[in-house]
């Protein structure tokens, strides 16, 4: 028979699962990221905006540190010393059911979460109904990206195309510029 948890415990227990998930991921994690894992893609916490409060509590309570760029909107989540000391101490509160499932879920998703952070792309409608598209590539665990490509694309449609063509392409393209750019003899 499960029991049946207060609200207290409900949202301690969300709290360390949120900083199991991150330990296990090894890497820094967007505010996107961590909803997506924690409450969109998966249940572990059902409610959205109880995980958004989440993180900035632990943010509060320091057991998470926040990096972030002034002059970018990226924002990055990690463990502090605390934050691994106080899941080393109840991790054991997270069921054993629900630590493989995290686990297991974040060994087969690892990349494709730090691609998506590492890879990034948005766009603007233009005065003259064209749009920008920005496409960037940040360093892992960096907050300022080391690539920036704008480009003007003639309708919304080639513009979303843009945007899912540079999650795979990405890659390749920085490699020709930069070899056509810099001189690295």
């Amino acid at each position: 028979m499960k029991k049946i948890l207060t609200e207290k415990e409900r949202l301690v227990a969300d709290k360390l699962v949120m900083l199991f998930v991150l330990e296990k991921m090894e890497i820094s994690l967007t505010e996107d990221s961590i909803l997506d894992i924690c409450s969109v893609k998966n249940e572990w916490i059902k409610n959205y905006m109880d995980c958004k409060t989440i993180i900035h509590d632990l943010v509060d309570s320091k057991l998470l540190y926040k990096i972030s760029d002034k002059e970018d909107s990226k924002e990055l989540f990690d463990l502090t010393y605390e934050g691994r000391e106080c899941l080393s101490h109840l991790y054991r509160r997270i069921p054993l059911e629900k630590r493989e499932e995290i686990s297991a879920y974040l060994q087969a998703n690892k990349l494709s979460v730090k691609s998506s952070q590492e890879y990034s792309s948005t766009y603007r409608k233009n005065a003259d109904g064209s749009y920008n598209v920005e496409l960037k590539i940040y360093e892992p665990q960096s907050t300022s990206p080391m690539f920036v490509l704008t480009v003007k694309a003639p309708t919304r449609q080639s513009a979303n195309e843009a945007i899912h063509k540079w999650k795979t392409s990405a890659p390749a393209i920085y490699e020709v510029i930069y070899d056509k750019l810099i001189n690295v003899d």
